[in-house]
């Protein structure tokens, strides 16, 4: 037994007057994964019993970000507690760092810093649905140097953090999850107006993901060149199971069906051609 403490007790290496034994560098790396074992699985533990309590998901990846980062930093603290190295010994070394974090990562912090403010402020949240540009999509996570998208199309995206601080984003969630449509029908001239109004309104209320309050509109809009033009409002949840452009395109099916059951045509474009002078038509010898 005291050859084997003896063997623990070997001393290695000795750094600034400070002796180091086989025992200290073996258990070092133990204690150390085992705690960074313990911060992980305690922050699944807290992110489960939010999730239970129906936290908003922001708040909780806020919660764990900062209770991962905060039990990091203590267990390096620790770390070089244990191992009696002085905090100023790094001064040097976190200035050289500074330095080249300063000229080769400013991207990176940019993004950084960002990602901290989009889970702090939230103007942007998980299952948001954004407009960026020509990209459309639900936000499915904020990450620490990018934010996840998944487009329309089912495409994931990954965008810079600090391209949705710095560029105009359209929340179409920001305030509550609803969304307005719109579809526009044109009918021919001597068409029953009344009878197309209540045509395009039995179109909407008939379909399941449109909306009862705000209640569906319907307006005659204007005397176009080839039609007389009717616009239809709605709106939908941005949570439903369809997304807004097939609603849309479930409308325009049900309305032209309607149109065809009760003989209303549906404009297309039409010219008159207006010739000045005579026409004179020759015959070919044959």
């Amino acid at each position: 037994m005291q050859e084997l403490i003896d063997i623990f007790s070997y001393r290695l290496f000795t750094i600034q007057g400070q002796e180091y034994t086989l025992l200290q560098v073996l258990a070092l790396p133990l204690v150390v994964l085992l705690a960074y074992y313990f911060i992980k699985k305690s922050s699944f533990y807290i992110v489960k019993k939010m999730k239970q309590k129906e936290v908003e998901p922001d708040l909780i990846l806020l919660v764990q970000r900062l209770y991962f980062i905060v039990g990091l930093l203590l267990l390096g603290f620790t770390t070089l507690a244990l191992l009696n190295v002085p905090l100023g010994a790094f001064a040097f070394v976190s200035g050289a760092v500074a330095i080249g974090v300063g000229f080769g990562a400013q991207n990176i912090i940019n993004n950084f810093i960002s990602g901290w403010i989009l889970m702090w402020e939230k103007p942007i949240r998980i299952g948001d649905f954004l407009e960026l540009g020509d990209v459309m999509g639900t936000v499915e996570t904020i990450n620490t140097r990018s934010t996840l998208i998944r487009r329309t199309d089912g495409v994931h995206m990954l965008i810079p953090n600090s391209q949705l601080l710095e560029n105009t984003v359209i929340n179409w969630t920001l305030i509550d999850k609803l969304a307005r449509g719109q579809v526009r029908v044109g009918v021919a001239y001597g068409s029953p107006v009344k009878l197309v109004s209540e045509l395009i309104t039995q179109a909407v209320k008939s379909h399941e993901f449109i909306l009862d309050d705000p209640e569906p509109v319907v307006i005659f809009e204007d005397f176009g060149d080839n039609a007389l033009i009717f616009d239809t409002y709605f709106w939908v949840s941005t949570v439903s199971e369809r997304g807004l452009r097939f609603i849309k395109s479930d409308v325009r099916f049900k309305i032209e069906e309607l149109f065809n059951q009760n003989n209303i045509v549906i404009a297309y474009p039409q010219r008159d051609l207006h010739i000045d002078g005579e026409l004179k038509l020759t015959k070919s010898d044959s």
